[in-house]
């Protein structure tokens, strides 16, 4: 099954609005004793049956004592509860397995989890340490509906080891609700208050002094709230508590950011049977290239920073990104780019049973210029120039080859910059075919730092040197010109940065330097010398 969809370029965010969106909220109340059941007995240890082994818990410092800061289904069994001091756990249950919380492994592999949600849909976020949202508008038809969609998600993780739970509504706040303290499920829209009203008010996402305070009111519920007046509670509890309540209810707006910027441009190719060698990888990557044509074609554009997104049948997810100099939209091209990422990458692209799934995304796209060339064919170095750019590129990394942009800046330092070249706009001629902005010549090779220069002879005050030492070689100076005095930027350097006075050295064997005098003689020190560059 091929799913081709599209989002705006500039698209950063996503608002959620009540019956506009749908929303699929995951929560995972056991991420940390699921990755080490996860290492210890396979991605499958749910579906085959936990082994017989003692409770395992997480442990870490709070309020300068060991707690517990996790707990699978066992330990949560026998009444062990968060924060609960780890003395008095294994006072109650000596055979208790306490590991050290590992707060950056738990992140990884949430975000490994994220990774493979991008199967259902590209807009996905983070909840807190332990969930996650996804954006799932538009694509649960794709799946057979939102009931299907949100079966295949939870069968789909508890056979890869992870208790997760799930739930599908219009708003944010309400499938965070119902995900962590419901019971889960789609929600329809004339459902809401229904299945909202029976939850604890911490359902509501409150800080717990709030809940604690609601609590000794009487409010315990979420409908207990809803059936409260709106203005003693705003008076008592400021504007958070209603905001929350009604970002549960679908009356307010509630941006969540993508963890990922989105593609201008996607398609992918659902495989019956997995793949895994280069040949398989290249081949599906060119159809679905073929796919992107049409739409490339209707704006008037063609990709400049292409990513394939390599979904394993084990839920790993690999992403290859490659750049072009020039728009492309030939299936052809697209693909040659990746067949040479793919010499370099290859070998650590672990395949393992297969990938199952291959995405095609266009992270960036330019203008694509269309103008037929001349007859004699001008155009042709540019196109040959290009490829050898790209290619060289997708196998070495973006910044492999460098260009330069033109800053306005009179500092010789500062007057360019080095960037690479698939960063630089399309149809930009190369800086050699730029007029600079100088009067004078300027040396091929600029040092990033002057290098100091031992002055033997000058003339004096404004002359140039007779003799000079650098890099412990003497050299005798057979022609000058100059000097070419240029003053420091004031609003950079301050206002008592020394003027640069340079010079153009020939010395007895023929070779240029450029040369600077900071300084001038007469002062309370003597000027100081530096070689800023050679002419060859």
């Amino acid at each position: 099954m091929n799913a081709n969809f599209s989002r705006s370029q500039n698209q950063t965010s996503f608002v959620l609005q009540a019956n506009s969106q749908r929303i699929l909220a995951l929560s995972f109340p056991h991420l940390p004793t699921d990755r080490i059941a996860r290492r210890r007995w396979g991605l499958s240890w749910r579906s085959k049956g936990r082994p017989e082994t003692p409770p395992i818990v997480c442990s870490g410092k709070l309020n300068n004592a060991m707690r517990l800061t996790a707990l699978d289904e066992l330990a949560e069994g026998l009444g062990l509860k968060k924060e609960q001091g780890v003395a008095e756990a294994r006072a109650m249950y000596p055979a208790l397995e306490v590991a050290e919380e590992d707060p950056t492994a738990d992140r990884r592999l949430l975000e490994a989890i994220a990774d493979w949600c991008d199967r259902y849909t590209p807009l996905v976020a983070f909840d807190g340490k332990d969930g996650l949202f996804l954006d799932i508008s538009g694509c649960a038809h794709l799946f057979g509906g939102e009931k299907a969609l949100l079966k295949d998600v939870l069968s789909r993780l508890f056979h890869m080891g992870f208790d997760a739970r799930g739930a599908i509504s219009s708003s944010p706040g309400l499938s965070w609700a119902v995900s962590r303290f419901g019971q889960g499920g789609v929600i329809e829209d004339e459902e809401t208050e229904h299945v909202l009203m029976p939850l604890p008010v911490a359902a509501l996402r409150l800080q717990g002094q709030t809940v604690d305070a609601l609590k000794k009111l009487g409010l315990k519920y979420v409908g207990d709230v809803i059936g409260a007046p709106r203005a003693p509670l705003t008076r008592r509890f400021g504007p958070g508590l209603l905001l929350r309540l009604d970002q549960a209810l679908g009356r307010e707006e509630e941006p969540v950011s993508p963890r990922r910027p989105v593609a201008s441009l996607s398609a992918e190719s659902r495989l019956i049977e997995p793949i895994g060698t280069e040949e398989q990888i290249l081949a599906v990557t060119r159809q679905i290239a073929l796919s992107l044509q049409p739409s490339l074609e209707a704006r008037g554009a063609g990709g400049r920073m292409f990513e394939l997104v390599l979904f394993r049948v084990d839920g790993r997810v690999f992403r290859i990104c490659v750049g072009a100099s020039q728009p492309l939209r030939e299936p052809k091209f697209i693909a040659g780019l990746f067949s040479e990422r793919l010499q370099t990458v290859y070998d650590d692209l672990d395949a393992g049973y297969g990938f199952e799934i291959l995405r095609l995304n266009v992270l960036r796209h330019d203008p694509f210029n269309e103008a037929q060339a001349d007859f004699e064919g001008d155009r042709q170095g540019e196109i040959s120039l290009s490829a050898f750019v790209d290619r060289v590129s997708a196998r070495l990394g973006a910044d492999c080859l460098q260009s330069f942009q033109l800053r306005e800046s009179h500092v010789p330092e500062r007057a360019v910059i080095t960037v690479p070249v698939m960063e630089c706009p399309p149809g930009r001629k190369a800086t050699g075919d730029i007029r600079l902005p100088f009067r004078q010549e300027r040396p091929l090779r600029l040092f990033a730092t002057p290098e100091p220069v031992e002055i033997m002879l000058a003339e004096v005050p404004d002359g140039p040197p007779q003799v000079f030492r650098w890099r412990r070689m003497q050299h005798q100076v057979a022609r000058s010109e100059g000097p070419e005095r240029i003053a420091m930027e004031w609003w950079i350097d301050g206002d008592d940065a020394e003027a640069r006075d340079y010079f153009r050295i020939e010395d007895e064997t023929g070779h240029r330097f450029w040369i600077y005098r900071r300084g001038f003689y007469g002062g309370d020190f003597d000027p100081r010398w530096f070689m800023h560059g050679v002419f060859a």
